[in-house]
């Protein structure tokens, strides 16, 4: 079985400065800003989250702090579905990050979409949650046994919900962002936030720490 923790999303109106999960706002660095760069705006990414990694889901990492951030493209363009194409960044502090970053202390913030009915439209309007998180496990089909199915009908069994550690319940079979054993660190489904994320049609995120928990990777799947 793998440990996990359910997520349940309460806004704040003051910022949370400490290094501790959360969602929206700014991000609390613990080794120095490393605020990462989009490949294809040549911008600052929008910082998603900030996640504890803390041992009773993930064990005796070198990381203690996990910081995901993806491009936002309000047209659609960038391939921020891909763990490699730069449109997308999970730094891990302490750790390593093989992409562009800038020292920023401060950049683009999550948002929810809201109405204004001044011009009888919806509008992003900046925001910041706290999390409240409930203990719990999946089964275990992660396994490195080459008998072990992989078949599409054995992960679909998991049910899709936000949480942190896990099975990855993906939408679309199997994916992980490379070779080697990785952890899921957070999976986020589009349509059950209380913000805005573009993950394609009704997409699920996944976000995975590597096996020596010095560096992450991020993919998104939709329906």
């Amino acid at each position: 079985m793998r440990s996990k923790y359910s997520l349940t999303f309460r806004e704040v109106q003051q910022p949370i400065t400490q290094p501790v999960t959360k969602f929206g706002g700014q991000p609390t660095w613990l080794t120095g800003p490393q605020w990462p760069i989009s490949r294809s705006t040549e911008e600052p990414m929008q910082f998603i989250c900030q996640i504890a990694l803390n041992s009773d889901i993930f064990g005796k990492t070198p990381g203690r702090m996990a910081y995901l951030f993806i491009t936002d493209d309000e047209y659609g363009m960038a391939d921020t579905f891909a763990p490699d194409d730069e449109e997308n960044a999970v730094v891990i502090q302490p750790g390593t990050c093989d992409m562009p970053t800038q020292p920023l202390l401060t950049g683009p913030a999550l948002y929810k979409m809201v109405d204004d009915p001044s011009k009888n439209e919806r509008a992003p309007l900046n925001c910041e949650f706290a999390v409240e998180v409930s203990h719990g496990e999946d089964p275990e089909l992660m396994v490195e046994d080459e008998q072990a199915s992989d078949s599409d009908d054995d992960w679909e069994e998991f049910p899709i919900e936000n949480k942190i550690g896990g099975t990855p319940a993906f939408l679309q079979g199997p994916e992980f962002p490379g070779e080697g054993n990785w952890q899921l660190l957070l999976q986020i489904d589009s349509t059950s936030v209380p913000f805005y994320v573009n993950f394609g049609d009704a997409g699920v995120g996944y976000a995975f720490l590597a096996e020596d928990g010095t560096s992450g990777k991020f993919l998104w799947q939709c329906a």
